[in-house]
């Protein structure tokens, strides 16, 4: 298995595997940033870290990164601002971390362009699979790239254009995150049908862990923020659904 080695200038030497998929780990605290390379190259992942804001942006860009593991809080800038400026770049999913349960965070790191989030302490376990579970959705996503589904669905004002993975909202594009993307199309598949918080998290991030459904909660958040709050219905205790026009 190869080992990825950051040189003192940033550079990373590969050995061998250049197929192996790439991680940047962006961690300012060295004990967690050697835990997570550790447990990602034990998975088969190329590793490279960071510790601070600026050199982050600078690895994404020289490195290109097939997932960024990335700390919200960082010195020089923070996690948020290094996520704005490596989306600009080129679209890379990001698993952001934060020492905080605070949801605002977590709702604003998802409008950056953040896939899915992890609150510490965490277990390697999970954050190892939640890395596989984002690569396995990019893939997917390019798969349905060269062979979409046809046709655009429509749901009143609502319409979601499977070939270009494009949403409409009364004609207005909304810019989507994939993972955003991938929930709203679980939800329209069976309009009006609840789906619970277990059933959301299996499909979308296939992740069978109930300890997850806090992310569900909040990328619906982030969603009704963008398509309309109105549009998706939650049942109490049980889970969500989208919500269309009466025939």
């Amino acid at each position: 298995m190869e080992q990825t080695h950051t040189s003192s200038n940033g550079a990373a030497a590969h050995t061998t595997g250049s197929a192996q998929r790439r991680v940047l780990v962006v961690e300012d605290d060295t004990t967690i940033v050697d835990a997570i390379s550790a447990r990602l190259r034990a998975e088969g992942f190329q590793v490279q870290t960071a510790t601070d804001g600026p050199a982050a942006v600078d690895a994404a860009e020289a490195w290109q990164p097939d997932l960024m593991v990335l700390d919200v809080m960082l010195p020089g800038f923070d996690g948020l601002e290094v996520c704005r400026r490596v989306q600009a770049q080129r679209p890379v999913p990001v698993l952001m971390l934060t020492a905080r349960d605070d949801e605002t965070d977590m709702l604003v790191g998802l409008g950056v362009g953040a896939d899915d989030y992890m609150t510490k302490p965490f277990s390697m376990r999970e954050l190892a699979a939640r890395v596989h579970v984002l690569l396995r959705r990019v893939e997917r996503a390019a798969l349905a790239a060269v062979t979409p589904r046809s046709g655009i669905m429509r749901l009143g004002e609502l319409e979601i254009d499977h070939a270009q993975r494009r949403v409409r909202v009364r004609n207005e594009d909304v810019h989507l995150t994939p993972t955003e993307f991938d929930l709203l199309v679980c939800l329209a598949n069976t309009p009006r049908a609840v789906l619970s918080r277990e059933q959301l998290l299996a499909e979308v991030w296939d992740w069978a862990d109930a300890s997850g459904t806090r992310t569900v909660d909040s990328h619906i958040k982030a969603l009704r923020r963008k398509i309309g709050a109105e549009r998706i219905r939650t049942v109490h205790g049980v889970g969500y659904a989208l919500e269309t026009p009466a025939p």
